[in-house]
């Protein structure tokens, strides 16, 4: 679980911010139906970033969007068959909450502060901007 977010976290982009944190592992993706209709399916390479499942099949993590407001999600891995990671509690409400449809981008970066060596992870979500049907870029929200 995620402790004590660092007071400059707001600040993202700052000499402060920059200056304490590393980035690590991240990923991004275009959203399927399935991910905005029931659950985020996250690439197997992210399971090294998240915490520790403790010998469990599911961990909750907190994530900040580009706002500082909090989103805690429950990361899972599919017991049955071939393992898949997938995001499920709390992934719909961010879905409803950013307005987010099929084509959107989503990413989760994972930041480690240098001075305290504590975890934070941040989810960064981008509404496809279209012109007459073609895609030309993609825009926070």
């Amino acid at each position: 679980m995620v402790n004590n977010i660092p007071g400059f976290w707001k600040k993202r982009g700052s000499k402060a911010f920059d200056r304490h944190r590393d980035e690590m592992e991240n990923f991004s993706k275009f959203l399927s139906e399935t991910d905005v209709k029931r659950r985020l399916t996250v690439p197997m390479k992210f399971l090294k970033s998240l915490p520790s499942f403790n010998g469990g099949h599911a961990v909750e993590f907190e994530a900040r969007d580009e706002m500082g407001k909090a989103w805690t999600f429950q990361c899972s891995i599919r017991q049955n068959g071939h393992p898949k990671l997938v995001i499920t509690r709390g992934w719909m409400g961010f879905i409803s909450s950013k307005k987010l449809k099929m084509g959107d981008r989503v990413s989760f970066f994972k930041y480690k502060n240098r001075a305290t060596s504590e975890t934070f992870y941040e989810v960064r979500a981008e509404k496809t901007i279209k012109i007459f049907g073609a895609v030309i870029g993609y825009a926070p929200c």
